[in-house]
């Protein structure tokens, strides 16, 4: 699932994030992001079923996707997408974060009988339970409003940064 949001009062914002070096941008913008986005996790795993806690504990914040989730985003990347910063979400699906039935958790499923261990036998499936949806509907525009304050101090430090490296003598 994807959602998109049109932002406005960010002009300055791009234009400030337009004269500091591409690296610096992404990586301060991400920081931002990252921060900005921690009360939207913290109320997935407020929300999130707990039979063990290891659903809630597998919640994170990050750049980095698998290589099929990798493989399905390239194909549907814009010019401008590309270029952008994406932050994503949600359980974990490396194998030791224990957040790779999430999206059972979050949808539900559908009565199916069972393989492995209890091949042959029915499963009922399981009722939508969800917490992710939820949670980005609670703090979606509460995450835009504390990026904006974050982002303005983290130019203004790297702006600082940046012109101290630029007067200091080279050699």
């Amino acid at each position: 699932m994807k959602t998109k949001a049109q932002l406005s009062g960010f002009a300055e914002l791009a234009k400030a994030l337009g004269n500091l070096p591409e690296a610096v941008g992404k990586r301060i913008t991400r920081a931002a992001m990252k921060k900005a986005a921690e009360p939207m996790a913290e109320a997935a795993r407020e929300l999130a079923p707990e039979k063990t806690g290891k659903l809630k504990k597998s919640i994170k914040i990050g750049s980095m996707l698998n290589g099929r989730q990798r493989k399905i985003r390239k194909r549907s990347l814009t010019a401008d997408e590309k270029n952008a910063v994406t932050l994503f979400m949600g359980p974990s699906y490396l194998k030791d974060d224990s957040g790779r039935h999430g999206h059972l958790v979050e949808f539900g499923t559908r009565p199916h009988k069972n393989g492995g261990q209890f091949a042959g036998t029915d499963h009922p499936g399981t009722a939508p339970q969800p917490f992710m949806r939820p949670a980005f509907d609670r703090e979606a525009m509460p995450t835009v409003e504390r990026l904006k304050p974050l982002l303005y101090k983290s130019i203004a430090k790297a702006a600082k940064r940046e012109a101290a490296k630029a007067r200091k003598p080279k050699g």
